[in-house]
C-alpha cells in the first residue's frame, strides 16, 4: 500500500500533547493519527448505520421466533 503525504494545521497545545503521549508511551505520531483516523471514520460510519436502522421496521419478536421455528432454522 502506497503512502500520500497529509498536511495540515491543529492547535500546538494540542500538538504538544500528542508529541508527549506518543513519546511516553512509545507509538508513532504517524500511526497513532492513522488509526484515530480509522476510528473517527468508523464512528461515523456506525452512527449512519444507526439513523438507517431507526428508520426502519421493527418486527414482533414472536412473530420473528415462528417464522425460524416454521423455516426449520431454530
Amino acid at each position: 500500500m502506497g503512502a500520500k503525504q497529509l498536511a495540515t494545521k491543529i492547535d500546538e497545545n494540542i500538538k504538544n500533547a500528542l508529541d508527549l503521549f506518543c513519546e511516553d508511551r512509545g507509538l508513532k505520531i504517524n500511526r497513532f493519527l492513522e488509526d484515530a483516523i480509522l476510528d473517527k471514520i468508523e464512528e461515523y460510519e456506525d452512527v449512519s448505520d444507526i439513523r438507517k436502522l431507526k428508520k426502519e421496521k421493527s418486527r414482533d419478536f414472536q412473530d420473528v421466533l415462528k417464522e425460524l421455528k416454521a423455516s426449520g432454522k431454530l
